[in-house]
């Protein structure tokens, strides 16, 4: 499902870095220690692997529930709504005819799930006959009907629901990482009093969020038809799964739409969408392909969404099975409680990831808005068409969903691309496992809204890449193809996949899906090698915790350089303590361990300043460099090091000059005046928006150095990245005439340029300044308050105590009751600027904390100084 938030997990990344820039700075995996030189000698100090150990705090509860898949009593076969929106009160007038059969057993009652919803009635259907009222009894939660007598399992049956859904009305406090809120039907701005907001009405069924607005059994493992009639008004457009198939004018004005969908999926994938929305057509080998967008962005649909076609033929060529639905549509919807959602035939996203304008368009990469939609299309194989059979099994929906987005930079942009995102996942799960460390498949947790993680999403896309490097493209795609049309319109559990695997290969994997499926955590690599007697010595240990973790299996490659020829060697680590001798005429120029960085773990391997130099000058692509760049950049001093960085600021992909601009940030060596002419150059004429913006970033690093020329330049650049960075600097150090240039900008809707905008004024604004920040604090994107409300406590201080009132109540209801978490620590860290001058509020932030009900935003509050 969804594609995970961005918000939380990228809080407390360094501040002065540009997001891009931030996405691209490397993790530990791959990297190289610079800091001790390559011995001269074997290393033969005996590892000892440790029999006792503290229990670490990344362990997991162990007396957590086991979760079984769902018992099957009846298979939901069919699903027919009829739904009128009641915007006044927010209500969803239903009825629901549901068609359905026992799975095995007889069965004389039926048990749904309905939430917070008012029952009218409930009657049998009989094909002819009027319907027969049934007995039930509702506790706001659950649906339990008595049948008119037992059913067979052979025997269908039909019961018709009269209900109205009040999702306002359901206790709050739900949700996960991946989705903030878990009330499933949404009303945005239903009144119109909301400046600049559309009214829509939009759903969100991921996890159990569809019986919110219809009755159904609201898990992975039922599968139904469904057919949607939505009574709106007649300038609404709607939006469901499958096909159009009527469309009719009503006696009062309204009008009806009918959407079908002739192959099941699970009820969780259900969706609607009712709005003022502009509708762009595409296709694809004669399917509708549609982009449903607010009026304003009809002329930039296309360019967001326009490799959608390619996208599915590309997808469906590699695959093997052509995308196997009738139709796909995608719709921005204003306020998502996601970052996306693979609704089957019709995705839905947050309106801030897809719509942009004309100048926003030139700053967002193909790891942005391209990678959502991206993971979104691959879920339609991967999730819709073979689903997970239970939340446990996770990962058989969102690692290959995650897995889609590396595919797609492979395939559109190349190799560097593709490196790029491998990296950037690597690091993202790296970061969890410092405090969580789980089995990919988990049969035991406490709510299965915890498995929307890292791990099931990058994690499980690395475990994938490790596997398709392991048994070779054509093995790797020749199994997918078999896995959907194996498992195709069911759902599914870890065997499958592992069975699809095995039977196209010949070879028992268990070894592989054990591993790193069902066991946690990762390999921590300590790798030295040395030269002998016309051999490389490589020693490799496994120093993770292996009382709580495996001693890893790991087929890795080596390279072993001698002058400009490599010769890669195949190795099997089985060991935690490991040595191999690889056979070399002369001392290696370079010995490069993973050489097709594709290992799922935390490597940290010797080398000398002089291999690295050779590494970055021969790298075989972005990730060899860029683990060169990190591990020289304590010596970018050195002439030969910053001239190497230097000619590294032409590389063709714009990620490896990224890099290559964060190795000189702060250089104090003899080039100072080059290397600064270089910067300045970049600054200025680079094409690449987000290396324009790393290079001022950089150059702003170097203390008591002005290069306002090159800042007051980029305030007008056409990148918004650029100029925030620009603002940035100048916040650093403001010339006189910097606060009018800046104040030119005050009016702007950017997001990065918001946040920067904000920071200038935390740290120069004055009382004038006080009212921007009221305004941008009610109107502003939730990404951009979590920085913009510190910035506003910030501003606070330097302004008169009588005047604060406004803003001071303003930070404190949105740390109460904003419904994003990140924005609640936003006002939070707002209050606790204040804190040195009004010591008062120390309690209205420890009642603040006392009443939060999130235990993450809890914990996160301790961190805040």
């Amino acid at each position: 499902m969804k594609y995970l938030f961005l918000g939380i997990l990228f809080l407390w990344l360094p501040a002065q870095l540009p997001a891009t820039a931030q996405a691209a700075k490397p993790g530990r995996s791959g990297a190289v220690s610079p800091h001790s030189p390559a011995r001269k000698g074997p290393d033969t100090a005996p590892y000892l692997a440790p029999t006792t150990a503290p229990v670490p705090n990344w362990l997991p509860d162990q007396t957590r529930p086991q979760q079984p898949s769902a018992t099957i009593l009846h298979n939901l076969v069919d699903t027919k709504l009829d739904l009128r929106p009641d915007w006044s009160r927010q209500w969803l007038q239903g009825t629901a005819t549901l068609t359905l059969r026992p799975h095995f057993y007889p069965q004389y009652q039926l048990v749904l799930d309905a939430k917070g919803f008012d029952i009218k009635g409930i009657e049998l259907v009989s094909a002819g006959r009027k319907g027969r009222d049934l007995k039930y009894t509702y506790d706001k939660k659950k649906l339990t009907i008595t049948l008119d007598r037992t059913y067979q399992r052979t025997e269908q049956y039909q019961v018709r629901i009269q209900y109205v859904a009040k999702p306002n009305e359901l206790p709050k406090g739900g949700g996960s990482e991946a989705i903030i809120d878990d009330k499933g039907l949404y009303f945005i701005n239903p009144l119109g009093t909301e400046k600049g907001k559309p009214r829509q009405l939009w759903t969100q069924g991921e996890t159990e969020g569809s019986s919110c607005w219809f009755p159904t059994i609201d898990r992975p493992n039922q599968r139904m038809t469904q057919e949607i009639s939505l009574t709106v008004e007649t300038d609404q457009k709607t939006l469901s799964n499958g096909l159009l198939v009527s469309s009719r004018r009503n006696a009062d004005g309204t009008r009806t739409d009918t959407w079908k969908l002739s192959q099941p999926h699970a009820p969780y994938l259900a969706m609607l969408a009712v709005g003022d929305f502009t509708v762009v057509s595409d296709s694809w080998r004669g399917k509708a392909v549609d982009y449903y967008v607010d009026p304003a962005y009809r002329n930039t649909a296309k360019q967001v969404f326009g490799n959608t076609p390619e996208m599915l033929e590309f997808f469906s060529k590699k695959l093997g099975v052509d995308y196997p639905w009738e139709k796909y549509a995608q719709v921005a919807v204003h306020d998502f409680v996601s970052g996306a959602m693979e609704n089957t035939t019709a995705s839905t996203f947050g309106q801030q990831l897809v719509q942009f304008t004309p100048r926003e368009l030139a700053d967002v990469p193909y790891d942005g808005s391209e990678s959502v939609i991206a993971h979104e299309l691959f879920h339609q194989w991967f999730g819709d068409y073979v689903t997970n059979e239970s939340w446990g099994n996770l990962p058989l929906n969102e690692a290959f969903a995650d897995y889609g987005e590396l595919l797609w930079a492979e395939h559109k942009y190349g190799p560097d691309a593709a490196a790029l995102v491998q990296r950037n996942k690597l690091r993202l799960y790296l970061e969890e496992a410092q405090v969580k460390r789980e089995p990919l498949i988990r049969t035991s947790y406490n709510n299965h809204e915890d498995l929307f993680d890292r791990h099931s999403y990058d994690k499980g896309g690395r475990v994938l890449h490790m596997l398709r490097n392991l048994i070779g493209d054509d093995a790797f795609f020749a199994s997918l193809t078999r896995y959907l049309n194996q498992n195709k319109l069911s759902a599914v559990e870890l065997p499958k996949l592992r069975t699809a695997f095995e039977e196209t290969t010949g070879e028992d994997l268990t070894w592989f899906f054990d591993q790193w499926f069902l066991q946690r955590g990762h390999p921590e690599l300590r790798v030295t090698h040395s030269y002998e007697n016309s051999a490389v010595v490589l020693r490799v240990r496994q120093v993770q915790d292996t009382i709580y973790q495996p001693v890893f299996r790991l087929p890795v490659t080596v390279a072993v350089w001698s002058g400009n020829q490599s010769t890669e060697h195949r190795l099997v680590i089985t060991k935690a303590d490991q040595t191999f001798r690889l056979p070399a005429l002369q001392r290696p120029s370079l010995v490069k361990f993973d050489n097709e960085g594709t290992l799922l773990a935390d490597i940290d391997q010797t080398q000398s300043p002089e291999e690295l130099q050779f590494q970055l000058s021969h790298a075989r692509g972005y990730l060899q460099k860029v683990e060169a760049i990190e591990g020289l950049k304590s010596k970018s001093g050195d002439l030969l090091v910053s001239s190497a960085f230097r000619n590294v600021l032409t590389d063709p992909f714009w990620a490896t000059r990224v890099a290559a601009l964060e190795g000189l940030r702060r250089y104090r060596g003899a080039e100072g005046s080059v290397v600064r002419k270089d910067l300045q150059q970049v600054a200025l004429n680079e094409k690449h928006g987000t290396v324009r913006a790393t290079a001022i970033n950089v150059l702003s690093s170097f203390a008591n150095e002005s290069f306002a020329s090159v800042y007051e330049s980029a305030l007008i650049d056409s990148s918004y990245l650029v100029s925030a960075a620009a603002v940035d600097a100048l916040a650093k150090s403001p010339a006189p005439t910097t606060r009018a240039q800046v104040a030119k900008l005050q009016k702007t809707r950017n997001p990065a340029l918001l946040k920067s905008l904000s920071g200038f004024y935390g740290l120069n604004g004055t009382l004038d300044d006080y009212d921007w920040f009221l305004q941008r604090s009610q109107d502003a994107q939730p990404e951009v308050l979590y920085v913009l409300l510190e910035n506003f406590g910030r501003l606070m201080n330097r302004i008169p105590p009588v005047e604060r009132e406004k803003g001071l109540q303003r930070l404190e209801n949105l740390a109460r009751s904003h419904p994003q978490l990140y924005v609640r620590l936003g006002a939070y860290k707002g209050l606790n600027e204040l804190t040195g001058s009004m010591p008062t509020l120390k309690t209205t932030l420890q009642d603040i904390r006392n009443k939060e009900k999130d235990s993450n935003l809890k914990a996160m509050y301790s961190l805040v100084q």
